[in-house]
Parts: structure tokens; sequence; C-alpha cells
């Protein structure tokens, strides 16, 4: 099977689960942390869930691990544009976005939904999935699924899920499957910016 072909399969299947999820999600608990089949867990040394990937952004731009370099911590929300959970607490997200940036903090969007039938991804919805964006004030990175990340979508069951990475892209704490308020995100940044700074 093409690579193209065993994207499209993995999106439709995921795309399938996380339909059923959001559909019932409850507010965010912690949940177990997404993992890659290379990935050795408990030690620092260890290749991060994200330490070596490429996609791009919405606006069809190369995007790398690199994204990553200059930030302490960076939230990863997984999102779709059909989750209701997930589109209301984005405008949240842009206000930390802007609020914590400053202090070494970035948010990233991954938009799981993005692809047509063939694997190919779908320029309608990738312009609804800007509208979006623009009309949440998410104004923060979003990326799209490579094969790389699929290890990390592969474990996500419900959406939005979220979970922190370090500068270099080793996951930090917990996945939270489920979407908070502006106050509890506050509280789950320090917490885990601590974390990460020990």
């Amino acid at each position: 099977m093409t690579l193209r072909g065993r994207l499209w399969r993995a999106a439709v299947c995921l795309t399938a689960l996380l339909l059923v999820s959001c559909a019932s999600q409850a507010p965010a608990t912690q949940a177990p942390a997404p993992t890659t089949p290379n990935q050795t867990t408990g030690t620092q040394e260890s290749a991060g869930i994200m330490s070596s990937f490429s996609t791009t952004d919405l606006e069809g731009n190369p995007v790398d691990e690199s994204l990553l370099a200059q930030y302490d911590l960076t939230m990863v929300n997984v999102w779709t544009t059909y989750c209701g959970y997930c589109l209301k607490e984005m405008p949240d997200l842009g206000e930390l976005a802007a609020e914590y940036e400053p202090k070494g903090v970035r948010i990233l969007g991954l938009v799981t939904d993005v692809f047509n039938s063939d694997g190919s991804i779908s320029e309608s919805q990738m312009e609804a999935t800007r509208q979006i964006v623009a009309q949440t004030k998410a104004d923060y990175p979003h990326i799209i699924p490579s094969q790389e990340l699929y290890g990390i979508l592969a474990s996500v069951s419900a959406v939005p899920t979220t979970f922190f990475v370090d500068s270099q892209g080793r996951q930090v704490g917990s996945a939270y499957a489920g979407a908070q308020d502006k106050d509890g995100w506050i509280d789950a940044i320090e917490r885990t910016l601590l974390e990460v700074k020990e």
C-alpha cells in the first residue's frame, strides 16, 4: 500500500473514532501519554514524540521539529473541525497563546480532518479550517498530520486531546482528554512549566 493510502486509511479510522468520541465527551481528564513506536519511556535521553517530524501548516508552509526549539514548553492541542468542544475552547487558547509566548510557552494546533478519501489534502477542508481559526481567534500555529505524527494520533481516543512537549519534542506530564476553560488551562500550563524547568 502506498504512503498516501496508509495516511488516508489512518485518517479515516481516526476520524470515525473521533466522531463518536467528541459527541459524548466530558470535561478534560488526565489520560495516558501519547507514545510512538520508537519512544523509550522513562529516560531523558530518549527520542520524544515530536523530536523529528516534517509537515505543513494551514498555509502549506513546511514546518518541522524546529517549531518547538525556541520554547521551554509547547502545548499541542489535537482537534477537528466538527468538534464543538474543540471550537469552544479555541478562543481561550488564542488568548493564552498571546499571554504565554513571552514566558516561553507556545500553543500548537494539530487538526486531523483535512484529507480526501484518496489521502490527499482537501483544499475545501483546509479553507474551512482556516476560517474556523480566524473566527475563533485561535491565532497560533496549526499543523496537519504527517506520517511521523501518526503515532500520536493513534493514541488519541477523543478530541480535543492536549499534551505538552519540551523544546526537544519530549512529552512532559500526561495528556488531557477533553476541553477545559481558560483557568483550567492556566493551571495545567503553570504546573507543567514548573515540571519542565526542574
